[in-house]
């Protein structure tokens, strides 16, 4: 029904507008008598094989949403009620900020692709953490956290640490996003030396809490293999635990989508179909080379259940969907958790 009537539906809208509705319509859909039970009926798959034990953490399976779709924590219950292992909130910041100027999303059909400058658009941390106060399914949340677009880099840890510190209480886990090509020089954090500054700090404050909790670095796809191996040096050393591959990519190499649209577009990040392989060959770099010494999660153009092996094979532990949840529906939840069970 999702790719017969309900996407055809929304993408006669401009793909923010159709965001902001599908919100909307979901919203509505929820608080209709029966309407979780039908989707819970429809979408869920438990088993205990699925289970899967992570960061000291017991995920119910091992698709979750990726941050971005819902950077506010609007649709918490409602999307732990398709079937969702886990949700990842965010990028928060500390606060409120409107992101870049409209239109900054485009599908890019053709591909299956979505190019996106949103520039970490959202209501901020207390917004966010209020939302998560009044949830009511016990699904496992990330919190990921970044820096406002204002803060110079050489501060950027005061607001890592603000939103790590206050959002500490209501989530399960920590991405520190640092890769996000939308927020000006925001990627300049990826670099060894600011990086193991930014991530020890992080650590230094987890080990302060009653509980410490796992922070995880999510990386961009435009890394050299320099660079990742900088990135497994990192993450040994600081002992955090695991990193997220990956975020979207500037590449615009192998487009099916006319070249002259493409140019129109202008600046953005690129998730979607067309980051798959080299989303998978992160991972894949990444496992081999730090000889399995710590967790990934594989995101990035998981547009079916073979993509998700795919990542999985190559050596992520868990998956996180976008772009293949916009594209293919909630359906693609379950037929993944079908596919992990058979395999």
């Amino acid at each position: 029904m999702y790719k017969a009537l309900i996407r055809p539906f929304l993408f006669l809208f401009s793909a923010e507008k159709a965001h902001h509705l599908a919100f909307s319509l979901t919203k509505f859909f929820f608080n209709l008598p029966g309407a979780n039970f039908i989707n819970k009926s429809l979408f869920q798959l438990k088993s205990p094989k699925l289970e899967r034990e992570l960061f000291g953490l017991t995920f119910p399976n091992p698709v979750g949403l990726a941050a971005g779709f819902d950077k506010d924590a609007k649709l918490i219950d409602e999307l732990a009620s398709l079937g969702f292992g886990f949700i990842e909130i965010g990028t928060t910041t500390p606060k409120a900020q409107p992101g870049n100027p409209q239109p900054r999303l485009f599908r890019l059909k053709e591909d299956k692709g979505i190019i996106n400058r949103m520039g970490f658009n959202n209501e901020g941390l207390d917004a966010a953490i209020q939302r998560l106060k009044n949830r009511k399914s016990k699904v496992i949340i990330g919190g990921n956290i970044g820096k406002n677009k204002m803060t110079p880099n050489e501060e950027a840890f005061n607001d890592y640490e603000k939103c790590f510190l206050q959002l500490f209480p209501f989530v399960d886990y920590f991405v520190v996003n640092v890769s996000s090509p939308n927020t000006p020089g925001l990627r300049d954090l990826q670099e060894k030396e600011p990086l193991m500054k930014l991530l020890n700090h992080l650590m230094a404050l987890n080990k302060k809490q009653e509980k410490a909790k796992p922070i995880l670095l999510k990386i961009a796809p435009d890394l050299t293999n320099q660079q990742l191996d900088d990135i497994i040096e990192i993450v040994n050393e600081t002992k955090i635990d695991g990193v997220i591959a990956t975020n979207t990519t500037i590449s615009r190499d192998n487009l099916s989508t006319d070249e002259t649209r493409v140019k129109s577009i202008g600046n953005g990040g690129l998730s979607g179909k067309p980051l798959r392989n080299r989303s998978t060959e992160v991972i894949k770099y990444l496992h081999v080379n730090s000889n399995a010494s710590f967790p990934i999660i594989g995101v990035g153009g998981i547009m079916s259940a073979e993509d998700a092996i795919e990542k999985l094979e190559a050596g992520a532990s868990l998956v996180q969907l976008y772009s293949g949840f916009i594209y293919e529906g909630p359906s693609l939840i379950k037929e993944i958790n079908k596919a992990i069970l058979k395999a």
